[in-house]
């Protein structure tokens, strides 16, 4: 039987963890330290508990190996890598944003395009919705999804994949730039100025996704704004979490990987610049 890991017992790693787990899979959860996590839904009372196992002691090699760390601590786990792999281990990346990969030296490695709404606290995590992961299509790919066939983890696996980047880094964008530059939740799209600030940066975003040959539909930006209705008010996301407890954003994989392909490209994205510059100026410290 395959061997599966999840660096980082947070959110999206203990949906992923706990969606295997469940149905079977030999999964071991890997944090900073030993201890457990606890995962409940938003819509029921139910609680299940995980063990979490400390990477630094941690001494199985998996096959395959979900990486869920945010991308500003990707660096923290790169040098546990070399014995928790071997040379047919299948890494996946489960970050917010783009560009993580070049970090890797590893012949599997791809990156997901995540679905997966939760939120930690403490030890516990809160999953809102959702447990998708989108992946490009390829034999190993193939085998992954076959392979956990059995579970309720949704594997998809897409013939453009790039295209399936760039519309997550739209959605991205406008909801993770409002929810922690204002600090608050999905609430705020209730403010029509919000909803229209989030329309200028999809738009924005499109523009650079153009210049970078990746064209969308017509109706995208609202489709987008559909699923933003879709949230629950009390919602949060990554970045807005992330800024209510200190901790650094992932800036730098969602609107600054877009703000630097502005600049390549000669783009006038003002909405994208004035947040760009906002959101490094909160995490700036005296």
């Amino acid at each position: 039987m395959d061997t599966f890991g999840v660096i980082g017992p947070g959110a999206v790693g203990s949906v992923i963890g706990e969606s295997l787990h469940t149905s079977g899979y030999q999964v071991t959860f890997l944090g900073r330290k030993a201890g457990e996590v606890y995962i409940e839904r938003a819509s029921a009372s139910e609680t299940a508990a995980f063990p979490v196992e400390a990477i630094s002691e941690a001494e199985t090699v998996f096959d395959y190996l979900f990486i869920t760390v945010k991308g500003t601590q990707l660096e923290g786990i790169i040098p546990y890598l070399d014995k928790l792999t071997h040379e047919n281990t299948v890494c996946i990346l489960c970050q917010n944003g783009y560009g993580q990969l070049d970090k890797f030296h590893i012949p599997n490695a791809y990156q997901a395009v995540v679905y997966i709404s939760g939120q930690k606290k403490e030890k516990v995590v809160t999953h809102f919705r959702d447990r998708i992961l989108i992946l490009p299509e390829n034999p190993v790919t193939k085998k992954l999804k076959e392979g956990i066939a059995a579970s309720n983890l949704d594997i998809r696996l897409s013939p453009d994949y790039r295209y399936e980047v760039w519309y997550k880094l739209l959605v991205n964008l406008a909801i993770n730039s409002v929810t922690a530059l204002s600090r608050n939740t999905a609430l705020i799209l209730e403010e029509e100025k919000i909803q229209h600030l989030c329309k200028r940066l999809i738009q924005e975003g499109i523009a650079i996704a153009a210049a970078e040959e990746i064209h969308f539909q017509e109706g995208i930006t609202e489709e987008i704004m559909r699923i933003y209705a879709g949230y629950p008010p009390y919602m949060g996301t990554s970045m807005y979490y992330d800024i209510i407890a200190g901790k650094t954003m992932e800036t730098a994989y969602i609107q600054g990987y877009l703000y630097e392909k502005s600049q390549t490209y000669g783009l006038d994205t003002p909405c994208l610049d004035a947040v760009y510059s906002l959101l490094l100026a909160s995490e700036m410290r005296g």
